[in-house]
């Protein structure tokens, strides 16, 4: 039996022994996105397994029981729109964007990666060696090592610290056995959530949907409280640039307090006209790009900033962040907080015309109980008070944070000795 629920414009059910639908109809679109979203990721992962989830986003692109891997692929391409995936560190996602013509045979693509994939030994071997050369890849970009390295060191000790690519170490030690338990163990409900947007009914997914076998799944992942340590750590590399990033304990991917934290964050760093921007760029001319992001995760969350800047101005940009944090609650204004609704209502807006970003939305399903509107999201921001946002961003700032900064070592030596102490005053 199954239960049905109506949320205008979003309807969900709940597949007897299978995972949750979504949709989101738009009768004016022409396309359909699609996703099927896996509540697991690197964060799920034993050291032994570090990189597994990661692994299998590739090799479910290797064929089913039905289509060998070159048959996948010459399909992929006939349907036309996109096919793409994602892990990260509680998610794994499969999604295609194709017209409304072909969204049953885009689904059942879909399904069948996911709960029958081949898993080729073979082409795992092959696959491995890929997955190597992506780890290079961003071992070849500056931001992206320190990145990794701030993420390790603000989460000391813990699987959220490691990177989604996981180590060669691991990716050498597990066979095509260890994926396809892997796979049998958490690619199932009640781990999954299929998401649905753009011009197609609920009823035409369930049809389509019931008729499907499912997998019995294990019970619900249960994940140990994330910690976050402070400090501040040097990292020697010699790039033309000095990187840093600095983190605050932030939300979770839940919180009641993400209109408030929203606004905040696009103040702080998220566009052209925020504090961030103007001090470190436009005033002082110390960074091309400067910026801050909010990342939550179903138990905690980080509020973190990043930039970077010439080696030798490295403290000196630091210094200047960290001040425009120390200023930053108590001289928020009005007109600040006018500006930073109104580009956030505008991205709302402007996502809500696109299949893709509502199957996205949608899927957001998996961190809560239920799902809100875009239109009841640019609500809840209109409603957020001057008073508010002064007070949570003076109870977050306060916090303790984790500062990571990189360059050459003749750079780092020449760092104030104090500056650590006085990025944490």
């Amino acid at each position: 039996m199954t239960v049905s629920t109506h949320i205008n414009p979003i309807r969900e059910t709940q597949l007897s022994n299978g995972p949750l639908l979504i949709s989101h109809e738009m009768p004016a679109a022409q396309t359909v996105s699609l996703g099927i979203f896996l509540n697991i990721g690197s964060r799920d992962e034993t050291d032994a397994q570090a990189g597994m989830a990661h692994a299998l986003e590739h090799m479910l692109f290797k064929g089913t029981r039905r289509l060998d891997v070159d048959a996948l692929a010459e399909l992929l391409d006939q349907l036309g729109g996109t096919a793409n995936a994602f892990t990260a560190r509680e998610r794994t996602c499969f999604h295609m964007r194709v017209l409304r013509e072909d969204w049953q045979e885009a689904l059942g693509i879909l399904c069948d990666m996911v709960i029958e994939p081949a898993l080729p030994a073979n082409e795992w071997k092959r696959e491995r060696e890929v997955i190597f050369s992506e780890m290079a890849m961003a071992d070849d970009v500056p931001e992206d090592w320190v990145f990794d390295r701030h993420v390790e060191a603000l989460y000391p000790g813990q699987s959220l610290g490691r990177t989604v690519l996981g180590s060669r170490e691991s990716l050498s030690a597990f066979n095509i056995a260890d994926l396809s338990s892997f796979l049998s163990s958490h690619y199932r409900p009640p781990h999954m959530l299929i998401a649905a947007a753009g011009c197609i009914t609920h009823d035409e997914l369930l049809l389509f949907l019931e008729q499907r076998d499912w997998p019995k799944g294990e019970a619900q992942l249960v994940r140990g409280g994330a910690r976050m340590a402070s400090g501040m750590q040097c990292l020697e590399r010699d790039d033309e640039q000095g990187y840093f990033f600095v983190s605050l304990p932030g939300i979770s991917a839940a919180s009641e307090d993400r209109p408030v934290a929203w606004l905040v964050n696009q103040i702080l760093g998220g566009g052209m006209s925020s504090r961030l921007f103007r001090e470190v760029r436009e005033k002082r001319g110390l960074a091309y790009g400067i910026a801050s992001h909010l990342s939550g995760l179903s138990d905690t969350g980080a509020w973190s900033i990043s930039g970077s800047t010439d080696c030798d101005r490295l403290g000196e940009c630091m210094r200047v962040v960290h001040q425009v944090m120390h200023d930053f609650a108590a001289s928020l204004n009005e007109a600040e907080l006018h500006r930073a609704v109104r580009q956030l209502e505008v991205s709302l807006r402007m996502g809500m015309d696109s299949s893709e970003s509502n199957m996205l939305h949608l899927g957001t399903r998996m961190d809560e109980p239920d799902i809100r509107t875009q239109d009841a999201w640019v609500d809840a921001i209109r409603r957020v008070t001057l008073d508010e946002a002064r007070a949570w961003s003076q109870h977050m700032i306060a916090m303790p944070a984790l500062w990571t900064c990189s360059g050459p070592a003749s750079s780092l030596d020449k760092l104030p000795q104090d500056l650590a102490k006085d990025l944490q005053a």
